[in-house]
């Protein structure tokens, strides 16, 4: 039922004709703390020294009632921490290329157009557009919620058209410090990025193992999600080393290290351990290489078995008839063939008949909608509700349900905390901007526990920005607020709940027929005896790139269909035999590659 959603024990309540218009909304499971995610620090630090650098600054100037603009470059070093520093640098300049667009449009349209309800609707058709373009992309954390946030909040700026320039500059300016402190830690661990995404890998074979995978040749308590998180993380893995350039021979030598890694996790899919007769061994092994990855420490040499180390160098041959190829990274794998990149996947998943249409749609609708009813109760500051509608789109109802609840509990502990501080805050605008800085730090230490938690310090946050640009007074302010909060909350999943987004079903189905494509091939593959040489290895790597992708997006669609109503019911005996069938092969395809070569 999603990535945070569990069975309730209670049916979906089904009508005559098959359609589940109706599934259980979890409670304890939302508000439950998670473990925080491992690279929490990382954009907590760089957008408080993006943030502290211009307020001081404007502090010192004297211009406060500038920082919603330079806010706007400074949030953008929340984004792309997951990624190799070259694909990184790629993806912050379009985050900021973005938000300054946005802002711009915003800004734009506030000196123009004087109708409240005439802002609501471009804030909220622009909210649905980072929606759809964050999702397409699959940009991952903070998604669309930073860009809607500053481009709605712009929307209500008071504004001259003549100043819209020098604003932009500030958000740009802002945006090219972000850009370089995200970068900054490349001068100290180059490496970094794609040395955590090989360690998440090697943890979840470890976890794999420790299952009892290979133990009297059945599976433990837990195998099934055990395997699905391992083939994720390792599949994630390989899409992290693809971006990794290997324009020379030290960087080509230092990726071929992390490909071993993986290889060796990888052969935890298949039942066993590379080489090893104890799984629990080899998951000790595993853990410890993990270990050193994250402590920045050189690795020994992975031992393989001789199929392994073919497999690798299964895509020499066609690298050597490559004419793209740099001649310096001779057994490096790459991408399985036959699957769009880069702009092209972007654009494939906003075709017509996307999934992700119906989620524009539901964010437009109820952002309007909730901006609306927010002025129609006489609210200052509809932004607000839009944000909220806007932050509370999830992949599905249930996810959405869950936003929703931990939004208005997160908020209203918000608002209680920024009460309790409004001495302090009435100290200076010097303490201001210290407690800005430790909410933000706060949010992102606290948000991937839960996103209530981090709504705590959120809320506060983003009261102190107002309060920079403008002085309200404090009952105003968190009356509004609150008022915001239940409105947008209520009225965003109201549409959630009314806009069906029926083709998630239809994502099953085609996910359905991708996974037996690739499980036929596989089974071809396996059919035939394994030849000497690098060729077969590669193939077999190529067939199990694949079957691995397909089986990741089929759980991923199913997932996703769980939580949504007013839908077909979901083929669950279908994807299960297709799971069960798919693992099966990927099985086969792994003890191949892990296999002594035979003699030619």
């Amino acid at each position: 039922m999603g990535k945070h959603a569990k069975p309730s024990g209670k049916r979906p309540t089904t009508a005559p004709d098959g359609v589940v218009w109706a599934r259980p909304l979890p409670l304890r499971s939302t508000v439950r703390l998670r473990r925080p995610v491992d690279i929490w620090h990382k954009p907590a630090l760089s957008a408080v020294v993006a943030m502290a650098i211009p307020d001081l600054t404007l502090f010192a100037l004297g211009r406060m009632d500038l920082v919603l603009y330079t806010s706007a470059g400074s949030l953008c070093a929340l984004y792309a921490h997951g990624l190799p520093y070259a694909a990184r640098a790629r993806t912050l300049l379009w985050v900021v290329l973005g938000m300054v667009a946005s802002l711009g449009i915003a800004l734009t349209a506030a000196s123009v157009i004087t109708s409240a309800a005439v802002l609501v609707v471009l804030a909220s058709l622009l909210a649905a557009a980072h929606k759809m373009a964050c999702d397409a992309t699959r940009i991952g954390p903070p998604g669309n919620l930073i860009l809607t946030f500053v481009a709605a909040s712009a929307f209500f700026v008071p504004q001259r058209l003549g100043q819209v320039p020098a604003h932009m500059a500030l958000a740009l300016g802002t945006g090219g410090l972000a850009w370089l402190v995200c970068m900054a830690p490349a001068l100290v661990r180059p490496r970094g990025p794609e040395r955590i995404a090989t360690a998440r890998a090697l943890e979840a074979a470890a976890g794999l193992l420790r299952t009892g995978v290979g133990a009297g040749g059945t599976d433990g308590p837990g195998v099934a999600h055990a395997r699905h998180a391992t083939a994720a993380a390792v599949n994630a893995a390989w899409h992290t080393l693809f971006l990794v350039p290997t324009h020379t021979p030290a960087r080509a030598a230092a990726r071929g290290e992390l490909e071993r890694l993986l290889v060796r996790a990888e052969s935890a899919l298949g039942g066993a351990g590379s080489g090893e007769a104890d799984p629990v061994a080899e998951a000790e092994l595993l853990a410890a290489r993990a270990h050193a990855l994250r402590g920045g420490r050189p690795l020994t040499e992975v031992p393989l078995t001789t199929a392994e180390a073919e497999d690798l160098a299964g895509i020499t041959m066609e690298r050597a008839t490559d004419s793209a190829t740099d001649g310096a990274a001779p057994a490096l794998r790459r991408p399985a063939p036959g699957r769009p990149g880069g702009v092209r996947a972007v654009l494939a998943r906003l075709a017509p008949g996307s999934p992700l249409l119906p989620i524009g749609a539901r964010v437009a609708a109820g952002c309007v909608l909730a901006g609306w009813v927010s002025m129609a109760v006489g609210v200052g500051h509809p932004y607000w509700a839009v944000v909220t509608a806007a932050s509370i789109y999830q992949a599905n109802t249930t996810l959405s349900w869950q936003r929703a609840l931990q939004r208005t509990v997160g908020n209203l502990l918000g608002l209680l905390l920024f009460c309790a501080l409004l001495p302090l805050i009435h100290t200076g605008q010097l303490a201001m901007i210290g407690l800005a800085l430790a909410f933000q730090f706060g949010a992102e230490a606290c948000i991937t526990r839960n996103y209530w938690l981090g709504s705590v310090c959120v809320t506060p946050m983003a009261l102190l920005l107002t309060e920079f640009g403008r002085h309200l007074p404090a009952t105003t302010l968190i009356g509004d607020r609150w008022i915001d909060t239940l409105v947008g909350a209520a009225v965003g999943l109201a549409c959630c709940v009314v806009v069906t987004n029926r083709r998630a079903a239809d994502r099953i189905d085609i996910a359905l027929e991708r996974v037996a494509a690739a499980e036929i091939a596989a089974c071809r593959l396996l059919d035939t005896a394994p030849a000497p040489g690098a060729d077969d290895a590669g193939q077999a790597g190529w067939a199990r790139d694949r079957l691995v992708g397909c089986l990741v997006e089929l759980r991923e669609a199913a997932d996703v269909a769980a939580g949504e109503w007013w839908q077909r019911a979901l083929p669950q005996e279908r994807i299960a035999g297709a799971e069960q069938r798919g693992h099966r092969a990927l099985a086969g395809l792994v003890r191949r590659l892990s296999a002594p070569a035979p003699v030619a």
